[in-house]
């Protein structure tokens, strides 16, 4: 299971305690310095079967400076994926990429359904 990261979100902080806590193996990637590439975001993205719009960190400051609330939906599923490989920063976190699922943000009850079972 990976496990992408930015070590100084709060959320991210706490879901690596979540699974630390509960003896999860996992592979740390900090999603800025090896930010996902268009086909990893494509993959996972048909894997997760979630809106693609589930895949931006809609509360994050570039999302925000970019102006992608009303962007967004002028643009095509493949535009989406090429400007989120752009920058780790646009990506949803953490991001949990398991066998059979791809989870992005930390809900606990989510993560206790998918990565305990």
């Amino acid at each position: 299971m990976k496990v992408l990261v930015y070590r100084k979100c709060s959320t991210c902080q706490k879901a690596l305690k979540w699974l630390e806590t509960h003896q999860v193996s996992f592979d740390e990637r900090p999603i800025v310095e090896q930010n996902p590439t268009y086909e990893e975001l494509k993959e996972w993205h048909e894997k997760s079967g979630m809106p693609l719009k589930k895949f931006f960190n809609t509360s994050g400051m570039l999302y925000k400076q970019m102006n992608l609330k009303d962007k967004l939906k002028d643009m095509s599923q493949e535009e989406q994926l090429k400007l989120l490989a752009t920058d780790g920063m646009l990506v949803k976190r953490p991001l949990v990429v398991g066998d059979d699922f791809v989870l992005t943000g930390f809900r606990e009850k989510e993560w206790e359904e998918n990565i305990l079972k």
